[in-house]
């Protein structure tokens, strides 16, 4: 009778316990899948989190797409987790829309600074966007690109078989650089041409000049700055040295083909020619911020010289800056053709592992306000640049000294 109530009270109770197995096994994997979602979603302990507002930004997507790359990838053994790091902070980089802004991996920032530093392996030219669309600034006395024939404001349609509407120029440099003997493919559009013309340029190991000093005529000292690096202090004190002994009074400063460089520079070299105290840029961050001032500390040597300024279509930034701080305060002309126009300013941010970020943070203005950046300087006298042997804006420069 006891067995039969027990054989009973089983044959009603299963029912009701595979019932709640079925509930406690959903259930469960409700848990599991929403936990493994929210973990997805979750920014791991050791990644230093407030790096923007969470109310305006779900940086949960990034973690999760990382996560399900390391769960659902078919060959993990491939994944380098530090090339994903670089890889996602290029596209934030890139996503600004900025062509200066740039991040930079550590083998980058090396050969960046190398550049700057004034030697590196390439054709010898600086590009830039111009127009949206990447284009040569100016290329070296002596080098590949100017032995080939590039002029500044060459376009550069495509590298090898790449092409470059989309390119940001540090991709387009990568391309471009490589070992000494090697050669690179570039297809160019002039102005003036009805089509592109292409042009294969050897590499080799660029020594970038800076400075050289010549004279021209009766009392004129011809200083022609190629780029303002970090030796051309040490330089342009050298040739202002030599300037002084041979007792010159006159100075043509010729920029043209010049890309610039660091404003520090261009700052230091502005002092020789300004008063203490002048304005030589106006550092411009924006709205609601108060504009910056960067004045002429000296030491005003040259300062009573008369002075004329060569520009052309390859003068930019650093280049710009120093032209229009001389015409600004002095009056100083300024003789060639229109500048490139690259009034923006960068600052390269060392990251923590020697990779860096080069970040636009305000534009420049000349000391009277003019704008440099896209629209350049006009020149006082315009003068193109013939392709006689005969240097017509040179010769333009020596008649105004005389007068």
């Amino acid at each position: 009778m006891v067995y039969k109530k027990i054989f009973n009270f089983v044959i009603k109770a299963v029912p009701v316990l595979i019932f709640c197995c079925v509930v406690g096994l959903v259930a469960y994997q409700f848990g599991l899948n929403k936990g493994e979602q929210i973990v997805l979603k979750t920014v791991p302990s050791n990644v230093n989190e407030g790096l923007g507002s969470s109310d305006k930004v779900d940086f949960s997507i990034f973690w999760e797409t990382w996560r399900r790359l390391e769960t659902s990838y078919i060959d993990k053994h491939q994944i380098d987790y530090q090339k994903m790091v670089y890889g996602a902070v290029e596209g934030m980089v890139k996503s600004i829309g900025d062509p200066y802004t740039t991040f930079f991996t550590p083998n980058e920032t090396e050969s960046f600074n190398e550049e700057l530093n004034g030697q590196y392996e390439g054709v010898g030219m600086v590009v830039g966007i111009k127009d949206d669309q990447l284009t040569v600034v100016s290329p070296f006395k002596g080098t590949p690109a100017e032995q080939a024939g590039l002029k500044p404001g060459d376009k550069i349609v495509k590298i090898e078989e790449v092409f470059t509407q989309d390119i940001t120029i540090e991709e387009a440099v990568k391309i471009i650089k490589g070992k000494p003997g090697t050669t690179v493919k570039l297809l160019i559009q002039r102005k003036d041409w009805i089509e592109p013309k292409e042009f294969v340029l050897k590499r080799a190991t660029i020594k970038i000049p800076t400075l050289e000093l010549t004279q021209e005529g009766d009392g004129i000292a011809l200083i022609k700055i190629y780029q303002f690096n970090k030796i051309l202090v040490s330089e342009f004190q050298k040739a202002a040295k030599e300037i002084l002994d041979k007792g010159d009074k006159k100075i043509i400063i010729d920029l043209r083909d010049n890309p610039g460089g660091y404003l520090e520079v261009s700052q230091v070299i502005a002092g020789w020619f300004l008063r203490k105290g002048e304005v030589v840029v106006i550092q411009d961050e924006g709205q609601d911020k108060e504009k910056r001032q960067y004045f002429s500390e000296g030491p005003s040597t040259f300062v009573n010289y008369p002075v004329v300024v060569l520009i052309n279509e390859g003068s930019a930034s650093a280049s710009e800056i120093l032209a229009g701080a001389l015409r600004d305060n002095r009056n100083i002309k300024l003789v060639g053709v229109k500048s490139f126009g690259k009034g923006s300013v960068q600052e390269q941010i060392n990251l923590t592992d020697k990779s860096s970020l080069k970040v636009t943070i305000a534009k420049w203005l000349t000391p009277n306000g003019t704008s440099l950046d896209k629209d350049g300087l006009d020149p006082d006298i315009e003068v193109v640049d013939s392709t006689s042997t005969i240097d017509a804006q040179l010769e333009k420069a020596i008649e105004l000294l005389n007068k």
